[in-house]
């Protein structure tokens, strides 16, 4: 392992599963999709069996609340010292380069650990490492009910960095055929291939440092953004999984006095992007309400004093169009319920993105008790799926330019909760890599 603090990485100890496992059975999506769509991970289940797969050392957040929950907890850690008992892991102690491909769309990345010394999750932090969006202190118990103790830790965690002239990433990726092969595999459910490369020629990794290091240069920093040089340097920015790494800040923090600077539960290993790689695109989350309790569209007009008007759409494709395609002052936003499709467009909106001003709205209803849950869901045909049925409601939102992340998170401290996806629900991460986090 090597430290380099100034950048807040380390290059670490990474865990492979050995030639003799599966590797289409091994590798499962990120805990927190389809938490609306249980037959997904009942599939999972039935492809998998019994044999050794990440989806035995993850707890999908569909099962959260449910009668199994505890029980999984436990069978996760057990299970974790299980396939370490059995060796089942090759030792790696290099950066692994990403290779993704799903639907059409190839996008890279680099598998390291972040200093958790570095990060900070509160709203306008200067720390190098920053969540993009408001952190729910209130979801973080379940996640750290199965990281606290652990043995290992399974990543899905995509974390971004602003590089522009594609100095960090994009040599390696013109090199990876010369690279030692990590893996390869097609992942279950269509979605896509991953390969992954080893780094192991220590001048390449100096060049990922060095380049990491002009990044985090105050003046290259504060004449990129065109900011003061006060401003404290946000070099990695939270993608996906920011409950994920505020989980293990949390844990962290409460350990370290027992354990001292150098436990390896410091550290959270993840996977960068680019946020200027072609194959990324930044996705709308939706909403999807269930036990709706009243009539939207007088509570809406309500909260917002009449500043609303309704459309309706035949279809989904026409909702879509209207939303994806808004001008103006006015911010639309798709709704879908038992009846069907329509639009609603706010004037004097509260936020700068439609997604801020619509969760402000929804986070005051639900504090009336105006529905019982709420739901994060990825495409439109979920959210018409979802909303079409009885009691349910769908909101289609417009997606963000990935070009305004940075700024944004730089100037106005994070964006509203749930405002991006690093893709569809079915481009996200995978579990392959594992790291262990108590010795």
């Amino acid at each position: 392992m090597r430290n380099y603090p100034d950048i807040g990485i380390q290059i670490t100890d990474i865990l492979l599963p050995k030639n003799n496992i599966d590797l289409e059975k091994w590798t499962v999506i990120a805990c927190d999709q389809f938490t609306s769509q249980p037959e997904y991970w009942q599939q999972v289940k039935t492809i998998v069996g019994d044999t050794p797969s990440t989806f035995h050392i993850i707890l999908p957040e569909v099962y959260l609340g449910t009668s199994d929950e505890e029980k999984r907890v436990q069978s996760v850690r057990q299970n974790m010292e299980d396939y370490i008992k059995q060796d089942a892991f090759e030792i790696h102690d290099n950066l692994i380069l990403v290779e993704r491909t799903v639907n059409g769309k190839t996008r890279f990345g680099l598998m390291l650990a972040l200093d958790l010394e570095c990060y900070d999750y509160n709203k306008g932090s200067q720390t190098l490492i920053r969540a993009t969006e408001g952190t729910i202190l209130d979801r973080l118990p379940p996640r750290i009910k199965i990281r606290e103790g652990a043995p290992l830790e399974l990543p899905h965690i995509l974390v971004l960095i602003d590089d522009p002239n594609k100095t960090v990433i994009e040599p390696l990726v013109k090199q990876r055929s010369k690279l030692p092969a990590s893996y390869h595999v097609n992942l279950m459910q269509n979605s896509g291939s991953l390969n992954g490369y080893h780094i192991k020629d220590s001048k390449l990794e100096q060049q990922v440092v060095d380049a990491l290091r002009q990044l985090a240069l105050p003046e290259t920093f504060a004449s990129k953004y065109n900011i003061g040089k006060d401003q404290g340097v946000l070099l990695f920015a939270m993608g996906d999984g920011n409950h994920s790494l505020a989980t293990a800040k949390a844990i962290w923090e409460k350990i370290k006095s027992q354990v001292g600077m150098e436990h390896p539960a410091r550290y959270a290993m993840v996977e960068i992007e680019n946020v200027h790689d072609v194959g990324l695109e930044f996705e709308p989350i939706h909403r999807v309400l269930f036990g709706v309790k009243e009539d939207f569209q007088k509570t809406i007009q309500a909260h917002f004093e009449g500043a609303c008007t309704f459309e309706s759409c035949s279809s989904v494709e026409e909702m879509t169009r209207k939303v994806d395609h808004q001008s103006g002052d006015q911010q639309v936003v798709g709704v879908v319920d038992e009846n069907g499709f329509g639009v609603v467009s706010i004037s004097n909106p509260p936020s700068n993105l439609a997604v801020g001003t619509l969760q402000s709205f929804l986070d005051a209803w639900q504090a009336k008790e105006g529905f019982n849950e709420i739901d994060y869901v990825h495409g439109a045909d979920v959210v018409a799926r979802l909303g079409h049925q009885s009691g349910n409601l769908g909101f289609f939102l417009p997606a963000m330019d990935k070009s305004e992340l940075f700024k944004t998170v730089i100037l106005d401290g994070a964006l509203p909760r749930k405002t991006f996806s690093m893709g569809e629900a079915e481009e996200k991460r995978f579990y392959m890599e594992c790291r262990k986090i108590n010795p």
